[in-house]
């Protein structure tokens, strides 16, 4: 076999592989459909409690690290800015509209140790877990600052609880207002570390 002939069979396999690649993605993006996308940030969602610099990893099917959602927003990694405010959490991803996980939303925060594309040392990755439509996620981020990690996962925990128990509300919000995000609450279902 000549040399022309071996550098068609290379580049045929790598176009091979990189149209497989293409295939797989839109195949799981028509099975995500169902997923909407993260909300936008409101307009004002309350005074911030939090900001860290991390790299964001991947947001998976919860339970399921290996499968990544691929809707518009979360489907590659990057560096990101996570705010934590009175609302809620607000992803901002870099080349990605921000998103907004409202405080209703938030199920639990943890730690763990992999999942798609990324295995790093014990319990080195910082774990949110949520509902996007109804479907409970978990997003992965890697914190710039080690130490970060702990105070993200404690005040995440922290606004859900004080939001499921109304002391977390803003500062002036009426006795029915507290309830009715009360009302809004889904129960913490606890991540474990992966």
């Amino acid at each position: 076999m000549d040399r022309t002939a071996s550098t068609t069979i290379v580049i045929a396999v790598i176009l091979l592989a990189f149209v497989g690649m293409y295939l797989g993605w839109r195949a799981r993006g028509r099975r995500q459909a169902a997923l909407p996308r993260p909300a936008a940030v409101p307009a004002n969602p309350g005074a911030e409690l939090l900001e860290v610099e991390a790299f964001y990893v991947a947001t998976t099917i919860a339970g399921e690290p290996l499968n990544r959602v691929a809707v518009s927003g979360l489907g590659f990694r990057g560096r990101a800015t996570v705010r934590l405010v009175e609302g809620g959490l607000v992803l901002s991803i870099a080349g990605e509209p921000d998103a907004f996980v409202p405080v209703a939303d938030l199920r639990d925060a943890d730690r763990a140790t992999w999942t798609i594309d990324r295995v790093v040392e014990s319990d080195g990755l910082a774990l949110v877990a949520w509902t996007l439509g109804g479907v409970a996620v978990d997003s992965y981020l890697r914190l710039v600052d080690p130490e970060d990690t702990a105070r993200l996962i404690e005040a995440v925990r922290a606004l859900q609880l004080g939001a499921s128990t109304g002391t977390g509300t803003r500062e002036g919000a009426s006795p029915g207002e507290a309830q009715a995000s009360q009302n809004q609450q889904t129960p913490i279902q606890g991540s474990g570390t992966k």
